[in-house]
């Protein structure tokens, strides 16, 4: 029996999947583009020529995320609109491990609070070493600090752990036994901006140096914030999963499809070369 037109014509590939994938990474590959654009710029913009280290340089990691974004998005973008089994699988592959990663990550922090509570003071420490070194992690700090209503990570004393404020007598800065603006009490609207107000805190005790900046640690701040917002943050998670999940799930749909279609076009083949099999 002869093959009709909408016989040669018929695919398994779903135009509804290929493009909505194709959408689908595409906004999250300008996205990271954008992050790549706004790392590059702020390091370029800066003066400095020491680089702060991985773990609390926010222009770098903003690099370091949106090229791998590019990539996993490229892989997909491609993919889907090249039909290439070899591209989504890299794509759904690559997808997969950052999810199981951020899962076991999150499990990890959970059942080893106190590791990661101590990763993490370890990190600020390292961040309060470098902040003057680097003005986006200086920012950063001080925005923390402004909206936790904290100073450094335990307590306001280990600003001392920075060469500017340390106290120790061979210190020449003007900073020395100081900590930054960012940990003084908010003044009363209306009032003049007292920016000197933590000059030589550092040599008080913590009852006197609690009429000047907020003497308690960010880290406590932080923890008891995220006790306090547990729906938000899963709220967040929920919302960063969701898109992983989606894009995992279209590609194995589309990968599926192009397998079926391949296996199609084989049998056409065979058939037309061969009719009497």
């Amino acid at each position: 029996m002869p093959k009709t037109k909408s016989d040669e014509e018929f695919t398994f590939v779903s135009t509804v999947v290929k493009y909505l994938l194709f959408f689908f990474n595409m906004i999250f590959w300008v996205i990271a583009l954008i992050l790549i654009a706004i790392g590059v710029y702020s390091r370029t913009v800066k003066h400095e020529t020491a680089l702060a280290c991985l773990t609390v340089d926010p222009a770098l990691l903003l690099m370091i995320v949106g090229i791998l974004m590019f990539f996993i998005t490229f892989c997909g973008c491609v993919g889907s609109l090249r039909e290439n089994v070899c591209l989504l699988q890299t794509f759904c592959i690559i997808l997969t491990i950052i999810f199981l990663l951020q899962l076991v990550a999150g499990v990890l922090g959970f059942f080893f609070s106190d590791k990661a509570r101590g990763k993490v003071t370890e990190m600020f420490d390292n961040a309060i070493k470098h902040y003057r070194d680097d003005i986006d992690l200086q920012n950063f700090i001080d925005y923390g600090q402004k909206q936790f209503n904290c100073c450094g990570g335990i307590s306001f004393l280990d600003w001392s752990q920075n060469m500017y404020f340390n106290c120790s007598k061979e210190n020449p800065s003007r900073e020395r036994c100081s900590v930054p603006f960012s940990c003084c009490l908010l003044s009363e609207v209306g009032t003049v901006i007292n920016t000197m107000c933590g000059n030589g805190v550092q040599q008080l005790e913590y009852l006197a140096a609690s009429a000047f900046i907020n003497t308690n640690g960010c880290i406590d701040k932080v923890v008891n914030w995220i006790h306090s917002n547990l729906f938000l943050l899963g709220g967040i998670a929920l919302g960063l999963a969701i898109p992983q999940l989606v894009g995992i799930l279209l590609s194995q749909i589309l990968i599926s499809q192009i397998q079926d279609q391949i296996k199609l076009q084989n049998y056409n083949q065979q058939h037309r070369s061969d009719p009497w099999s």
